[in-house]
């Protein structure tokens, strides 16, 4: 018997994940209709009763200025229907990394962003946000979310799949994640030093890699964006003799051309999380986003 009270709306992309999510939690998913005026102006229907329902809207939010107002709107017709509350599914969560004004006159955009989507939105629940600078994902959003950690399904995947892996992280930032990751799958790793020359060009350094000759370099990032890590390191790699590495990144934005680019820097294979669509998923983290969601409606 389907549980009473809880629907889930696909926002355009996520009708996968939904169909995922849908299925574990044995919920209806709702029908809307979003599309755009000639004008370019978003129409908004929902097809669905929602009224004293809780409403679940999944969108991931890669190229997130394009989402936010068919978002935005679909939220606020939800509750103009009557429905209960709003939870926000957003497995790729926007505007994280501009935390700080690094330098004068920078907007600070995770603030804004997550002070706008606390608006529409009752609570939120994300994979794994980009959180460098800041402890909690509460620093930035008003509202109660939950944060899915993607480690320890990398960890299978890769004791399932790679035969002497060395895990390499691309900063000190990520030793902590890294080294979690190698621990449970059973794996050595390294951290490299790496400096940022601007939005696509860094400089990374390899330590010493000569007792990892024989191994399978395993290159781990939260975000590949333009890549720009994995390549360099890629290029390194290679000139100390290495194998070409396996890349697994949680989230898949690769911005322009870097997909391929990293396919032709020569790496063996990339692997991503389903928090955005792409055709490197491979690790399926839709029921951790379940279970996460089964939880908040438990406790309604």
């Amino acid at each position: 018997m389907k549980k009473q009270g809880t629907i889930l709306f696909a926002l355009p992309g996520n009708e996968e994940l939904t169909e995922k999510l849908a299925l574990h939690l044995n919920v209806e998913k709702g029908v809307s209709v979003i599309r755009q005026f000639p004008d370019g102006e978003t129409y908004v229907q929902i097809q669905s009763d929602v009224k004293n329902k809780r409403v679940i809207l999944v969108c991931t939010l890669h190229q997130p200025d394009n989402k936010l107002l068919p978002l935005y709107f679909l939220s606020k017709t939800a509750k103009d229907l009557g429905a209960e509350s709003i939870c926000l599914v957003a497995p790729y969560l926007a505007y994280m990394r501009q935390d700080k004004r690094f330098t004068p006159g920078e907007g600070i955009t995770s603030k804004y962003f997550g002070k706008l989507v606390s608006v529409f939105a009752e609570s939120l629940i994300t994979v794994d946000p980009h959180l460098h600078r800041k402890k909690s994902l509460n620093e930035v959003y008003n509202i109660p979310n939950k944060v899915i950690h993607s480690a320890k399904l990398i960890s299978e995947w890769i004791k399932m799949n790679i035969k002497n892996p060395v895990l390499i992280g691309p900063d000190i930032e990520s030793k902590q994640w890294v080294s979690k990751v190698a621990k449970d799958a059973g794996a050595s790793f390294i951290v490299l030093e790496k400096t940022r020359l601007g939005d696509r060009k860094v400089l990374v350094s390899l330590p010493q890699v000569d007792a990892y000759k024989n191994h399978t370099p395993v290159l781990i990032d939260d975000i590949i964006s333009t890549a720009g890590t994995m390549i360099e390191t890629t290029v390194q790699l290679k000139k100390a003799g290495m194998k070409p590495p396996v890349c697994i990144g949680i989230h898949a934005v690769f911005a322009e051309n870097a997909y391929q680019d990293l396919l032709n820097a020569g790496v063996a294979d990339i692997i991503t999380c389903n928090t955005i669509p792409y055709k490197s998923n491979r690790i399926d983290i839709s029921k951790n986003i379940a279970e996460a969601i089964g939880m908040e409606i438990h406790q309604v």
